[in-house]
């Protein structure tokens, strides 16, 4: 099973609570952390957190400065965790726009654990769905691809990770009822589920009730339900 989260609501967590934005922000890594240890422990195949997106750049210096401090730290300091419950890191989003050491941390990160057999954790950094589109896009035209013949298929052999089956859920927190440009090719047949919760309450009991959530669903994926529905 793959799941996709929009982690949002750091910032309003910690204005309820008098607190600066970045305190949210350091809040929500922690919680990053629990989510992920109760998704290996549920035995999810891939996980797809929604870090920081291309439009996420507008924000203050101070914040977006500090949030990349805190996917360097998480990187670094949870190789432990990674190497013990086997987990592979790995990237989607436009490595070349990220501050150079931070990119430098992500590809560390992917090479010492590509190997791990466990659950993977695919940090969408930088990322976009539009852009990612338009980056699969070049990539086809850079192989000579004949375009007027581009079919399904090509464009997601372009995306940033391929191999990566699509969602099966895409979960957001904070009560916000829009996909903010999160995996749009991939997840045009996911399964949606909203939390009023802020990110940074969120606990593996949050997580265990949306898959209960999706698995009282029926997917068609554009057809008909066996019950005619």
């Amino acid at each position: 099973m793959h799941v996709g989260i929009i982690m949002d609501g750091n910032g309003r967590w910690a204005q309820q609570r008098g607190l600066i934005r970045t305190q949210g922000h350091l809040e929500g890594l922690k919680a990053a952390k629990r989510i992920v240890k109760a998704a290996s422990d549920m035995g999810l195949q891939y996980l797809t957190l929604y870090a920081f997106s291309t439009e996420n750049w507008k924000r203050a210096a101070e914040e977006t400065g500090f949030i990349m401090g805190l996917v360097k730290q998480y990187l670094r300091g949870e190789m432990n965790f990674y190497r013990q419950n086997h987990i592979r890191i790995r990237h989607a989003g436009d490595a070349a726009g990220l501050p150079p050491d931070i990119a430098a941390e992500i590809a560390t990160a992917a090479a010492d654990t590509k190997e791990f057999s466990g659950m993977q954790v695919i940090l969408a950094l930088n990322y976009g769905g539009r852009d990612e589109l338009v980056r699969a896009v070049r990539r086809l035209a850079g192989q000579g691809h004949d375009m007027a013949a581009v079919a399904e298929e090509d464009i997601a052999a372009c995306m940033d990770n391929p191999d990566v089956p699509d969602p099966d859920l895409i979960v957001r927190s904070a009560g916000e009822y829009r996909m903010s440009n999160f995996l749009l090719w991939e997840g045009a047949y996911a399964e949606l589920y909203v939390s009023a919760k802020f990110w940074p309450d969120w606990t593996g009991e949050d997580l265990a009730g949306a898959i209960d959530a999706y698995r009282n669903r029926s997917r068609r994926f554009g057809g008909i339900a066996a019950n005619g529905g």
